[in-house]
């Protein structure tokens, strides 16, 4: 099961699901910033398996996120609008397309829907270097994982917190996310709206935008075409 930190608000809940290396509430790469909805919404900030206050998980699964979306949804009366961020992002895919009748809006910034890109030439050239490329050593320790992937690409690395750790040893373990098979038929003829929202990656370190950056960006524009959705990029925004 996964949990949630449920701000105090009024009006029809709304669904947050975290990306990799963080959890629901967090500041650094959570969604601490949308408290402030909480004057319009009432809002759940979840905690994916393995990450913040949920219970450990030996690995990460993207369709154990989704059928506990479909629990989360289930518990709000009339279901809720549902935001999700790169693997969070997917897993509100298939949480929405599963079980469309729980959700109000779907809203995916930059989701780690690279199967639903598959053919597009950037997307299958990050696939061949990920599946080419060397695996993680089991001796290397979270620490290690997370200054690679972020001061080893450009960027500045969070403060390596017990809390922050664990996040990242449940992310060095997630299921690849290009294995799933993104439910783009129910989302297309769902009768809500979907929006997908992208940065335009053009202030992040080089490193970072070519290993990370141009995927996503590619991926989102796919995810937008084929679902028919709207998408908004957002000048400047570029964390993965």
């Amino acid at each position: 099961m996964t949990v949630w930190d449920e701000t105090e608000g009024a009006g029809t809940p709304a669904v947050f699901v975290h990306n990799s290396f963080t959890w629901g509430s967090d500041e650094t790469y959570g969604f601490a910033a949308q408290r402030p909805l909480a004057d319009r919404h009432r809002l759940l900030l979840v905690d994916r398996r393995g990450y913040g206050d949920s219970p450990d998980t030996v690995r990460g699964d993207f369709d154990t996120d989704a059928d506990d979306l479909v629990d989360v949804l289930t518990a709000q009366d009339g279901g809720a609008h549902l935001v999700g961020h790169g693997n969070g992002g997917l897993a509100a895919m298939l949480a929405a397309g599963g079980r469309p009748d729980l959700v109000r809006s779907l809203t995916l910034i930059q989701p780690s829907a690279f199967a639903a890109a598959a053919g597009h030439p950037v997307i299958d050239a990050m696939m061949r270097r990920v599946r080419e490329g060397p695996t993680v050593p089991e001796s290397v320790t979270p620490e290690q994982f997370l200054r690679a992937s972020t001061e080893g690409i450009g960027m500045t690395m969070p403060e390596p917190t017990p809390r922050r750790l664990r996040a990242v040893a449940t992310s060095m373990r997630e299921r690849p996310v290009w294995e799933a098979a993104g439910p783009l038929e129910p989302l297309r003829a769902a009768p809500w709206p979907t929006l997908v929202i992208c940065g335009t990656w053009q202030d992040a370190p080089e490193q970072y935008r070519a290993y990370v950056g141009e995927a996503l960006i590619a991926c989102a524009e796919a995810v937008s075409d084929a679902l028919h959705a709207r998408l908004l990029r957002v000048p400047g925004f570029y964390r993965s």
